[in-house]
């Protein structure tokens, strides 16, 4: 279908000018006192007319070209290029004769694009719709433009600041600077992220004269903190606070003042005032990384010119979280203003890289993090129970309470057939009073003995349960924790408490602030009110009992447990707490197993002791693996150190002990790793032994303090003395295992292994490389396959592998071996390598495929034939391999032999061994 005419194309500016506040005219019809605003139609400049000649309280200050549909816009620019240097008979301007008009626009019905002639290096943009001249006359009368002011800013007064938050002001001003739409920083949960956007916003406003901004929260509870935190804001060398010389509003439904400086909203809120909706106040009150699930299948925000919320209403936008709905649900309420987007989160997605156009000024990990004591680490303790992974049966004819879930009346019922249901349903449409009970029994009993052994405990009762969260799935999964909970640890009402938006906004707002402050309050329980921004420093432990789909999201929950705290206010509300050096993950739900997480525990070998760990170092251990689980033990060691251990320690080691272990744990970081492999080995996929081979020269480095056993011995002493060890064995109500970070690594270690070594070992060279008639495995094969794995840099137990491969694929895994055989090997490379699409023992597998090829031979064995059979396939199963010589040994000897053997079958003996070799082995 063809597009509009110009003419038609003109009607329609017309429509966008007149919204926009412009009072169009034509020649004859010219009032410049009509409007502030005036587009002069067809308006003669030089030698030409342009389509619209700009005038701002009388003075010509711009030009717009039309252009018929789909025509390009980037051509025309030229033209209104040559209109704003013309001649301009009797016409008054807002700039000198010499100079071009500043404000270039060239527009379509569906398309508009704008420049500055002012700006350092004038660079058209694309707009929503025209600018107002309200705005317009704003920037005439401030001389120079924002773009121009920029340029200007003085250096960054970095007193006070964190190293992460003067790389992220600086890259955002270079980025500002350079003209760039759009740049997303990256801080790790707890780096001071609003701090950070406070500094930069008083620097754009006192250095840059920047007209308003608008800083977007995840939701309306966190809109209070965030207006908190620029109320307490000090100008550097000034003492004034920033709210002393600039307004900061949250966004109401009476819109903004026009002296407001700094509009502090939910997205929720801000696309009802711009589409002129009544918004639902539950709405922008829960998380977007909430919504993020369902974001992808919602219908896209859409938007449309608004006179009372234009496009030049904000010069900046900071989005706090940059979670997937931004960037799906509410793009358009973002493009719609023309203005710098500045993104701030500690979990960029390939999503949000790719809307903040790649433009990432600032990237400060966890692990960094970590190193800096900016975070702490945690670790992870699993609890299990029956109900919680298997769901459960109940037999027909048992009378059971069904419970209406709006009204929560309950009433018996007798089941009339048998009822059944999966562990996805726990909490949603079954209910399982004793599961909960006992999952949270466990966490009193078994995982808090473990974790925090060091606490005051008077017998089994501990005097000061660490603050813990707790997240639920529901509110009314809220309800029933917070009572039993309270149940189990025998506690009163101001012990465990829920935190949701059911309670109201001044309620939960109050809550939270009791739950940093109050010592009863031990235990809060919430949804997603207390999941993603808000600051509880005194948190030790979070405790998963609902499962979270969105890696970004979780990442933000495990972030209200890293915030540091110093000794001295985390003991006021935990008064027998040693120092906050970590905090703990108990995962109640298998939430650590699902594939999401982006920062892993740093714990790489949890099973082995620090002493070890510094031994194995001594002698020669360079593995990645052992300095990061080192780093990660001695970054809190020294957050427990009084002041004359850690100057004690530095007298022998030569520098503090917070830098040693920062640099074991950044020259350790996967990024680091790769990157040296890769310039190294001239590859972009590096093999794990190619990163070991190029990180080896920094190891040695990094190994020299450990040298001295004066310093390792000092380094268990202090140990001893602060550190904790976490407990992680299952009893009979828990089944814990392993979490699935420790799992990967195990199974990521023995993947590497296998693929370093198959051009070396011939016992996985066979595998790869024999027909399926020669592949068989000798004793001895295997056995160096095993010395092999056990030996650094792998240090890998076949066992521990299958365990790992149970817990991350556990319908694959048909068993676990009940004793350590060598030859359970050949079922792991098997599995491991692709040649079998189930893992079992391989004794399991020698049996079923000695049954299989007894049905399917036609020769009837006789009893003694039989019974020697059997034995030959337990010596398979046993050693994976059969030979005539071992018919001369026990257990074969016992029954004759080989002489035995031959009688029984003849000259058909050795190739019938060959025949059991191939079957039941390849």
């Amino acid at each position: 279908m063809a597009g509009l005419t110009e003419a038609e194309t003109r009607a329609e500016i017309d429509r966008q000018l007149a919204a926009a506040g412009w009072s169009v005219q034509h020649g004859r019809d010219l009032n410049l006192a009509e409007s502030l605003g005036v587009a002069l139609r067809e308006d003669r400049a030089g030698a030409g007319y342009a389509d619209y000649m700009l005038y701002v309280d009388g003075k010509v200050c711009g030009t717009l070209e039309a252009k018929r549909e789909g025509a390009s816009l980037a051509a025309a620019a030229g033209q209104t290029a040559r209109y704003a240097k013309s001649d301009l008979p009797h016409a008054q301007r807002w700039v000198p004769a010499d100079k071009p008009l500043p404000f270039l626009f060239e527009a379509t019905n569906n398309e508009v694009r704008f420049r500055d002639e002012r700006d350092p290096k004038p660079r058209s943009r694309p707009l929503y719709h025209v600018h107002t001249p309200k705005a317009l006359k704003s920037w005439l009368e401030a001389k120079d433009s924002l773009r121009q002011r920029l340029q200007s800013l003085p250096a960054l007064d970095t007193a006070g600041l964190w190293n992460c938050q003067i790389e992220a002001i600086n890259g955002i001003e270079d980025s500002l600077k350079a003209d760039k739409p759009r740049a997303l920083v990256q801080m790790a949960t707890g780096a001071g992220k609003t701090y950070t956007a406070v500094n930069l916003v008083y620097r754009l406003a006192h250095f840059a004269r920047i007209g308003r901004v608008l800083f977007l929260v995840d939701r309306s509870n966190l809109a209070a903190n965030a207006k908190d935190e620029f109320e307490q804001f000090v100008i550097p060398h000034d003492g004034r606070k920033f709210t002393q010389l600039y307004n900061v509003d949250v966004l109401g439904p009476a819109g903004m003042a026009d002296a407001t400086k700094v509009v502090v909203s939910t997205i929720q809120r801000l696309y009802a005032q711009l589409v002129g909706e009544a918004l639902d106040e539950e709405a922008e009150e829960h998380s977007g990384f909430e919504a993020e699930a369902s974001a992808v299948s919602q219908t896209p925000r859409l938007v449309a010119y608004n006179s009372a919320l234009p496009i030049d209403a904000f010069d900046l936008i900071i989005i706090d979280e940059c979670h997937r709905s931004i960037y799906n649900l509410w793009r358009q309420a973002l493009d719609y203003f023309d203005a710098f987007l500045v993104g701030l989160t500690a979990t960029p997605t390939k999503r949000a890289l790719g809307f903040f156009g790649k433009n990432l000024v600032s990237e400060y990990t966890h692990e960094r993090a970590v190193a800096d004591q900016v975070n702490v680490g945690y670790d992870i303790y699993r609890i299990r129970t029956k109900l919680t992974e298997r769901g459960n049966e109940i037999d027909a004819g048992t009378a059971v309470e069904i419970r209406d879930r709006l009204t929560k009346q309950t009433r018996l019922e007798v089941l009339d057939e048998q009822e059944e249901w999966a562990a996805p349903q726990l909490d949603r449409s079954v209910l399982a009073p004793n599961q909960l009970r006992e999952v949270i029994k466990a966490f009193k009993g078994q995982c808090l003995k473990a974790c925090f052994h060091n606490r005051s405990w008077h017998g089994e009762r501990m005097e000061w349960v660490p603050k813990t969260l707790v997240f639920a799935k529901d509110d009314d999964h809220c309800d029933r924790i917070v009572d039993l909970v309270r149940e189990v640890f025998a506690e009163g009402n101001a012990f465990c408490q829920k935190i949701t938006y059911k309670l109201g906004r001044r309620e939960s707002e109050e809550a939270i602030k009791a739950f940093r402050a109050d010592s009863q309050f031990r235990i809060a329980v919430t949804v997603d009110m207390v999941s993603t921004g808000t600051d509880i420093r005194p948190l030790e432990c979070l405790l998963f009992l609902r499962d979270v789909k969105s890696p970004a999201y979780y990442e933000q929950m495990k972030g209200r447990g890293t915030r540091v705290i110093s000794r001295e206010e985390l003991r006021k509300v935990t008064p027998d707490a040693p120092g906050k050096s970590r905090f703990v993950l108990v995962d109640c739900v298998g939430v650590t197993e699902g594939d999401k997480t982006e920062t892993c525990s740093l714990e790489r070998k949890p099973s082995i002791s620090t002493t070890q760990l510094m031994l194995q170092i001594a002698r020669g251990d360079r593995h990645s693996d052992t300095f990061r689980t080192l780093g990660n033990r001695l970054i809190r060691l020294d957050s427990q150190l009084d002041e004359q251990q850690a100057k004690g320690l530095e007298a022998l080691t030569g520098k503090p002990l917070k830098a040693i272990a920062s640099e074991l744990i950044l020259a350790t970081s996967d990024d680091r790793l790769l990157e040296a492999a890769k310039a190294q080995a001239g590859t972009k996929a590096p093999t794990d032994k190619q990163i070991q081979q190029a990180f080896k020269p920094k190891a040695d480095a990094l190994a020299q303090p450990f040298h001295k056993p004066e310093v390792r011995e000092r380094l268990e002493q202090l140990r001893r003395s602060t550190d904790q060890l976490i407990d992680d064995e299952p009893d009979e109500l828990l089944g814990a295992g392993y979490d699935k970070e420790k799992a990967q690594g195990l199974i990521t270690n023995w993947q590497q292994f296998i693929a370093d070594h198959q051009d070396e070992l011939a016992a996985i060279k066979l595998i790869y490389e024999q027909p399926r008639q020669s592949r068989h495995l000798s004793h001895e094969q295997i056995q160096s396959l095993a010395d092999a794995i056990g030996q650094p840099p792998y240090n890998l137990a076949p066992l521990e592998v299958w365990k790992a491969y149970e817990q991350l694929e556990r319908s694959k895994v048909k068993g676990v071996p009940d004793k350590e055989l060598l030859t359970n090997l050949v079922s792991l490379v098997r599995f491991s390598t692709g040649l079998a699409d189930t893992l079992e023992p391989f004794q399991k597998l020698v049996d079923t495929r000695f049954h299989t090829w007894l049905n399917q031979h036609s020769t009837e064995f006789t009893e003694d034939q039989l019974a020697l059979l059997h034995k030959i396939k337990d010596q398979i199963a046993q050693s994976a391999e059969m030979t005539l010589d071992d018919l001369d040994f026990t257990p074969f000897t016992q029954d004759g032999g080989l002489l035995k053997a031959q009688s029984l079958f003849g000259s058909a003996l050795e190739p019938l061994i060959t025949t059991l070799n191939q079957e039941l082995i390849a």
